[in-house]
């Protein structure tokens, strides 16, 4: 009897222990949901190497890519519950996916767990070098001058490019003719060679055409000027305060993880960005850190349940969806 006793106390407090075991206890998968070398794929890599280092075990990136990021998304979705899948997710999978896709197959809100805002991109508004514009004010101009002569790109619908040029048409009320690109590359050739007027994009895909002299940039959406563009006036310093937008990346876990492991993974996020490393290369890329205020579970929440919102009012009016 006594044996047995003490065998089921040593298996008790064998159980106890392995539940008791601080995560992680192997390494977590990190999905992108976008090829390699894309800016979510550069943010996602250089936060999880800082996050790996408080973790003490190594963040994995695997790139799952297909329709507009939702496709990695619903991996994650459908994945353990257990914060060994997470999600680098963005502005378009968290946002404006929900009212693009006629047939999206999750709801940012409900279906994810958010884990916290890891790095944000301010948009830039640039153009053909040799456009009769210098800054905003004479670009508007150009705009309502010019209507529908206007040839505006973006590189596939419900991208960062074609969302955020079209809030600012529908701030402008002005009605471009649209030029939908297969990828960033061919609508910057046919930019620089002058077969379309303008477009909109994140700094970190703008800023080395800008420094490079082969567009112009006509402003930055964003309250500040950008490190990396420092002589570009922003839409706030040029009149136009309602046009602030940035390309933000997060990141996500399934719903139904346990809340203790999403603020482990919060912390880790955290010190993280806390890393001058980390800082460093961030803001090398022109990517903005976000200040400790706004690295929280709660407020990444909020900014989900805003920018869907905010999105599904400017798709709705341009009538955009995709089946």
């Amino acid at each position: 009897m006594r044996k047995l006793l003490g065998l089921a106390v040593f298996m008790a407090l064998a159980c106890g222990s392995a539940v008791a075991e601080p995560f992680p206890t192997r390494f977590v998968t990190m999905v992108v949901p976008f090829a390699p070398g894309g800016s979510t794929d550069v943010i996602a890599r250089i936060v999880a190497d800082g996050m790996s280092e408080d973790l003490g075990q190594r963040i994995i990136i695997e790139n799952v890519a297909g329709a507009g990021g939702t496709t990695g998304s619903i991996r994650v979705m459908r994945s353990g519950a257990d914060g060994y899948t997470i999600l680098a997710g963005h502005m378009g999978t968290h946002a404006s996916a929900y009212s693009l896709y006629s047939k999206v197959r999750y709801d940012p809100r409900s279906d994810f767990l958010p884990i916290g805002l890891a790095a944000s991109a301010p948009i830039v508004v640039f153009a053909r070098k040799d456009l009769a514009a210098d800054n905003l004010k004479d670009f508007i101009k150009y705009l309502k001058d010019n209507g529908e002569r206007v040839k505006v790109g973006h590189n596939g619908i419900g991208s960062n490019a074609h969302l955020t040029c079209l809030l600012l048409a529908s701030l402008l009320e002005a009605k471009p003719t649209e030029v939908a690109y297969r990828g960033n590359a061919p609508l910057m050739n046919d930019l620089m060679a002058g077969q379309i007027d303008y477009s909109c994009d994140q700094v970190l895909t703008v800023a080395p055409q800008v420094e490079g002299g082969t567009i112009k940039a006509i402003a930055t959406a964003a309250p500040s000027r950008s490190n990396v563009l420092p002589k570009v006036a922003t839409t706030v310093e040029a009149g136009l305060p309602a046009y602030q937008v940035d390309a933000w990346t997060a990141l996500f876990a399934p719903a139904g993880t346990p809340v203790e492991i999403a603020d482990r993974l919060n912390q880790a996020l955290v010190k993280a960005l806390d890393n001058p490393n980390v800082v460093k290369r961030l803001t090398d890329l022109g990517a903005i850190v976000p200040p400790r205020d706004q690295r929280s579970r709660s407020f990444l929440k909020s900014l989900v349940e805003t920018d869907v919102k905010r999105w599904a009012d400017v798709i709705t009016k341009a009538n955009v969806k995709i089946d």
